[in-house]
């Protein structure tokens, strides 16, 4: 593990050119990173290379034999097949092993890691295929200034073979290798490793109740072999020495060993390979399909080719024997009967072949293979409505593609997703993220990000923040909006209609959250208008469509489009033709209050006290407030607490009256959500809710009848009943709810009995007693007839004599 820095190498190799070669292998961990990576060739090594150097590449185990070579076709070598060769050889004629003690640092930093740095198990094939990368990014930068040293090999690749009968898994690599010293500087001390100053770190941090989730990039990375295996063994080969080494450690031991390789059979031509034993869970790892799947989630996009031990098959015909009992007929051809077989065999195959396609030039790459590489990366089915491909440079260098889905996200809420990949190296990190690259109301793109020198802790899992990763954040951001204003630029308005149906509450949320980007957020919200037609406007459509002395962008909030477009507070903007912002959504209010105002125009809202339209004439005001004044007051004496106070309006043309919110006091909608959040408890409600403003309109019949009664009978019951019904009827169509809607029925009811009392009723009586008319009668009923005046005839009684009998 080198801590040399990329200032000090550089300055070791131009001075001495081969002596600069420092320790570094595919256990040298991250520090190896430093070093700058110059660009390989894009295409793999030609197959007969390939093949021909598994041979070398593969070990060999005593006893097991080769197959027979595969048939040549047109003189080229198909490929040659071997039996897995990764299991461990005992032999007794090995050189004695020289013991060595860990530092108790080192010993430290192993429990560390296994039981509590890395939360994910899978994570040292990452870490150790990184470091197999350094080793190779060393030796070919080392190579530039001393090209003896790929003398024993050209090929620069790495190669993972599994054996998952007795759970051993071999990386092996062909990087710059490791001396004898530096096998026990690197794996031993904490000389060069970086890990003094981690456990330092370490220690720092938690003595100040910090997390321990420290930024750096320490060099530790070989130790996660602990994490899955037992045992391990390391044998290196450098350029600089003539000997390979072996170095042998196991996870629960304090001590390990460092011998000299005297097994022909098992000697590399330069570099290292690492031998992990598996532990009893851990053997699943062993399977070549887990280590393949593996290698293209994390190392997909590694500079260097990745090589996987993987079972194979090709078909062939066969004879078949005849069966004996049949009976050929005398004559007749004989024919031999054949099928097809599949015979396997073992091979390398090419596990990272695709090239990181943020790596090329974005002129380069066509509409089709971004929408395939976004539905490939992140498994969507439909092409993305947008895609950006940008590269910055600077204080931050890094490459990304940012795509915006047309599939729409459902949880506003989610902080937490999958969407970006972030990247360093082209090694595949982490798309767990909490809101360190993007903030919440952006987390609906999705897209790859990858970064030289991103700062991460210990564990390459977690981002932390620092100065690096906000800058980072802040150009993605900016990427990002850049990106969507393109869509809502486009030429077809379909488009950003349907990203807005998917995605306009989140940028609600951004205008709410984020103040520093309510420029970029404010042109790519949507709203409807008392103009549109149901159509939603931009704000720039409604700057463009302002008349010349409208100063300010008025809005008023509903619960419904038809509700805010029948409110009374647009009656006399609807006379000026002024265009009204109709905020039906509920996130609509909070995101307009948050902007305040846009290119220099004041968001108003017609719903509350002050409203200015500029046509104040100040001398007719002052005689209608003089003339009104005793009934306002009369007003408020009766409406007392319901009301701040009453006031002569200048918003209204037809309706009699409306109740307004106070400057500073919740709107109607407000009110109504505020409610709904409250869980039915509303005293915290009580102050703002009492700030209503009753306003009336001195043209209407229903005022100046009020202001008659006022000056007339201040007293009289029927006036102040039609004064309660008549401000909670405004409540009403100023969208707010009566605090008693059963009172306010009954209360109409009554009013509606004493309007239509004998209205109808003296009628009643001049109605003859068949409702039918005469022609529509029906046949059962007998038309009426009016009775004849008859003369009664008046009888006198005779005198009846006394002693008669009647």
């Amino acid at each position: 593990m080198l801590g040399a820095s990329r200032r000090s190498l550089c300055a070791a190799a131009a001075a001495r050119s081969r002596a600069a070669a420092g320790a570094a292998s595919a256990v040298s961990t991250d520090a190896a990173a430093s070093v700058p990576p110059r660009p390989v060739g894009s295409g793999a090594p030609q197959q007969q290379q390939k093949r021909l150097l598994s041979v070398l590449a593969a070990p060999k185990v005593s006893g097991a034999s080769n197959v027979a070579s595969l048939k040549l076709m047109d003189g080229a070598l198909i490929g040659r097949r071997y039996e897995s060769s990764a299991a461990a050889v005992d032999s007794t004629d090995l050189p004695p092993a020289e013991k060595h003690e860990y530092q108790a640092e080192v010993n430290r930093l192993m429990d560390l890691i296994v039981h509590s740095l890395y939360s994910n198990k899978e994570v040292f094939l990452r870490e150790l295929v990184s470091n197999a990368s350094d080793a190779l990014d060393k030796l070919r930068y080392l190579s530039v200034t001393d090209p003896e040293l790929l003398k024993d090999g050209p090929e620069l690749d790495i190669r993972i073979q599994t054996d998952k009968d007795n759970g051993i898994v071999t990386i092996t690599d062909s990087g710059i290798g490791m001396t004898k010293q530096e096998l026990v500087e690197s794996l031993g001390t904490i000389a060069s490793s970086g890990t003094a100053k981690f456990l330092k770190a370490l220690k720092e941090s938690q003595e100040a109740g910090m997390d321990s989730n420290l930024i750096g990039q320490f060099g530790v990375g070989f130790y996660s072999a602990f994490l899955v295996a037992d045992k391990v063994v390391v044998s290196t080969k450098s350029p600089k020495s003539d000997k390979q080494y072996v170095w042998e450690g196991e996870a629960d031991s304090s001590s390990y060993t460092i011998r000299e390789e005297k097994d022909p059979e098992k000697l590399i031509p330069r570099g290292t390979r690492l031998t992990l034993y598996l532990k009893r869970d851990d053997k699943g790892f062993a399977h070549p399909e887990r280590i393949q799947k593996l290698v293209k989630n994390y190392s997909q996009f590694v500079s260097f080719p990745i090589y996987t031990w993987q079972e194979k098959g090709f078909t062939k015909e066969v004879e078949v024997d005849e069966d004996p009992t049949e009976i050929k007929k005398e004559g007749d051809a004989k024919k031999k009967k054949t099928k097809t077989v599949v015979e396997k065999y073992w091979d390398w195959e090419l596990t990272n072949e695709t090239q990181p396609i943020w790596l090329r030039n974005p002129k380069e790459v066509s509409t089709d293979e971004y929408n395939e590489f976004f539905k490939k990366t992140f498994n969507e089915y439909l092409d993305p409505l947008a895609s950006s491909h940008f590269t910055t440079e600077g204080e931050v260098e890094f490459r990304s593609i940012l795509f915006v889905p047309a599939t729409k996200k459902e949880d506003i809420t989610d902080r937490k997703t999958k969407n970006i990949r972030l990247y360093v190296k082209r090694v595949f990190i982490s798309d767990d993220f909490d809101g360190e690259l993007f903030p919440r109301y952006l987390s609906f793109v999705k897209g790859v990000v990858d970064s030289n020198d991103l700062p991460l802790n210990v564990s390459r899992e977690i981002l932390q923040e620092s100065r690096i990763v906000r800058i980072m954040r802040k150009r993605l951001v900016r990427k990002a909006f850049d990106m969507i204003l393109g869509i809502s630029c486009s030429e077809n308005r379909d488009d950003y209609e349907r990203f807005w149906e998917n995605y306009g509450k989140f940028l609600k949320l951004g205008a709410m959250e984020d103040k520093e980007n309510h420029k970029r957020i404010a042109p790519l919200l949507r709203f409807f208008s008392s103009q549109s037609n149901d159509e939603l406007i931009s704000l720039d459509e409604y700057v463009e469509n302002m008349k010349p002395e409208q100063k300010d962008i008025y809005f008023v909030a509903a619960d419904s489009l038809s509700s805010a477009k029948n409110a009374p507070f647009l009656e006399k903007l609807t006379e000026k033709e002024y265009e009204v912002l109709l905020l039906v959504d509920p996130m609509d209010e909070v995101a307009i209050q948050n902007l305040s105002s846009y290119k220099d125009k004041k968001f108003v809202d017609i719903s509350k006290e002050d409203l200015d339209l500029g046509d104040k004439d100040e001398e007719r005001e002052k005689e209608i407030k003089q003339e009104f004044s005793q009934t306002c007051d009369w007003i408020k004496n009766r409406l007392g607490d319901k009301v701040a106070r009453v006031d002569i309006s200048n918003r209204l043309s037809s309706s009699p009256c409306v109740l307004v919110a106070a400057k500073f006091g919740w709107s109607a909608n407000m009110e109504r959500l505020m409610r709904a959040q409250s869980m039915g408890d509303t005293s915290s409600l009580d102050f703002m809710r009492s700030r209503k403003v009753f306003e009336i309109n001195p043209e209407h019949e229903i005022i100046k009848g009020l202001n008659a009664a006022c000056r007339n009978n201040p007293d009289d019951p029927e006036a102040l009943k039609v004064l309660d019904v008549l401000f909670e009827t405004a409540m009403i169509s100023s969208g707010f709810t009566p605090d008693n809607p059963a009172e306010l029925s009954g209360k109409i009811y009554e009013m509606m009995s004493s309007a239509i009392a004998g209205k109808w009723s003296s009628q009643s009586h001049a109605q003859p007693a068949n409702f039918y008319p005469e022609h529509d009668a029906p046949e059962h009923v007998a038309p009426a007839v009016e009775p004849m005046a008859v003369e009664a005839e008046v009888v006198e009684p005779e005198p009846v004599e006394s002693g008669q009998q009647k």
